[in-house]
C-alpha cells in the first residue's frame, strides 16, 4: 500500500480537521471549566497528533505496515473508551458460571493491553458465577478493539455442576458501546425513569456494605437497565449510571439511523442457540471458532485467559474489507 492510499484509509485530512477543531476549543478561556471533558479532548488531541506525525514521518515498509494496522480503527468512536456488559443466558448456574468466565477473559485481555478497567456493577449468581456485569475499559482504541466481542458467546463443556458429567451448552450475551465524550444532545424525561437504590456489594469504601449507595436506573420506554455500585456515594453512582444510560441511548439511536440508511430492520438478539458469534468447545475436542470470520484457535485455555487479539483482528479486517 502506498502513502496516498494509506492517507485515504486513515482519513488523515479528517483527523487534521478534528485536531484543529480541538486546538481551537483548547484556546478558549473556559476550556478547563469542565475538567472531565477537557481531559478527554486533550487525550484525543494527543492521539490525533501522534497519528498525524507518525503518518507524515513514515518512510519504511514496516512503519507503513504499522499504520495500516492502525487504519483498522477508522470508526467514528473507535478511539473511545468502552462500556462492556456480560449477561448470562438461560440455564441458571451453568450459564452464570460461563458469564463469569467471559468477564474474567475481558479483564485479563484488558490487563494484557494495558487498558484501565473498572467494574461498575456485578450481580452474583445464586450458587456460582454472575448474572451480569458492567465494565468500563479505558485506553487507546478500547472500543475499536472490543466492539468485535458484541454478540452471543456459546460454551460447550462437561459441566462441573453435573454429577453425571454430562456435556452442557451455555450462552452469554456481550454488549459493547463506546463511552461518548459529548452527551448534551441526549435528552431524558425524568418521568421515563425508575430509580432504585440498594446495598452495594463491591468496592467503594468502608460504608459500602452498610448503606444503600448502589443505584439502578430503568429507562421505561427502551427497557434499558443500568446499575452502578463502584463509586463511594449514591450521588456518584447515579451520575455514572446516568452517563452510561445516555451512552446506551445514543448508541441505540445511531444504530437505528444506520439501519434506516441501509434499509435494514433490526432484530432483538437473545442469548440462545443459533445467534452465537463465537463457539468455545472444551469437550469432546478443544476449539474456539468465530462464526463471522471463521477464525479458529485450538487452545481455549489461552483464549479464556485473554488471548483474543486474533479474533479481534480478523473481525476488524473483515469489516474494513467489506
Amino acid at each position: 500500500m502506498n502513502k496516498e492510499e494509506l492517507a485515504k484509509l486513515l482519513k488523515i485530512d479528517d483527523k487534521k480537521a478534528q485536531a484543529k477543531e480541538i486546538e481551537q476549543q483548547m484556546s478558549l478561556p473556559d476550556f478547563w471549566s469542565d475538567q472531565k471533558k477537557a481531559t478527554s479532548l486533550s487525550q484525543k488531541l494527543t492521539y490525533l497528533s501522534n497519528l498525524i506525525n507518525q503518518f507524515e514521518s513514515a518512510k519504511s515498509e514496516d512503519e507503513l505496515k504499522t499504520l495500516e494496522e492502525e487504519a483498522l480503527f477508522s470508526g467514528d468512536y473507535d478511539q473511545n473508551n468502552a462500556i462492556l456488559s456480560v449477561h448470562a443466558g438461560a440455564g441458571g448456574t451453568e450459564a452464570q458460571d460461563w458469564a463469569e468466565m467471559l468477564m474474567r477473559m475481558f479483564m485479563r485481555y484488558s490487563e494484557k493491553k494495558g487498558f484501565q478497567l473498572t467494574v461498575l456493577d456485578k450481580s452474583d449468581g445464586e450458587e456460582a458465577g454472575i448474572k451480569s456485569c458492567e465494565l468500563k475499559i479505558a485506553g487507546a482504541n478500547a472500543y475499536g478493539n472490543l466492539k468485535a466481542e458484541a454478540g452471543v458467546h456459546r460454551l460447550v463443556r462437561i459441566s462441573p455442576f453435573d454429577a453425571d458429567k454430562a456435556r452442557h451448552t451455555s450462552f452469554a450475551l456481550v454488549e459493547v458501546i463506546p463511552e461518548f465524550d459529548e452527551l448534551s444532545d441526549v435528552e431524558i424525561d425524568e418521568k421515563d425513569l425508575k430509580i432504585d437504590v440498594f446495598r452495594a456489594s463491591g468496592h467503594g469504601g468502608q460504608s459500602v456494605n452498610t448503606t444503600d449507595s448502589a443505584v439502578r436506573i430503568t429507562h421505561l420506554p427502551s427497557k434499558i437497565v443500568v446499575s452502578c455500585q463502584n463509586e463511594r456515594s449514591q450521588l456518584q453512582n447515579k451520575e455514572t449510571a446516568m452517563k452510561i444510560l445516555k451512552s446506551k441511548l445514543k448508541k441505540l439511536e445511531l444504530d437505528e439511523r444506520k439501519k434506516q440508511e441501509q434499509g435494514l430492520r433490526g432484530e432483538h438478539t437473545s442469548a440462545e442457540w443459533g445467534n452465537q458469534i463465537r463457539s468455545y468447545v472444551l469437550q469432546p475436542y478443544q476449539q474456539v471458532k468465530d462464526h463471522r470470520t471463521e477464525h479458529t484457535e485450538t487452545n481455549p485455555t489461552e483464549v479464556l485467559n485473554g488471548e483474543i487479539d486474533g479474533f479481534i483482528h480478523a473481525y476488524l479486517k473483515k469489516i474494513s474489507d467489506s
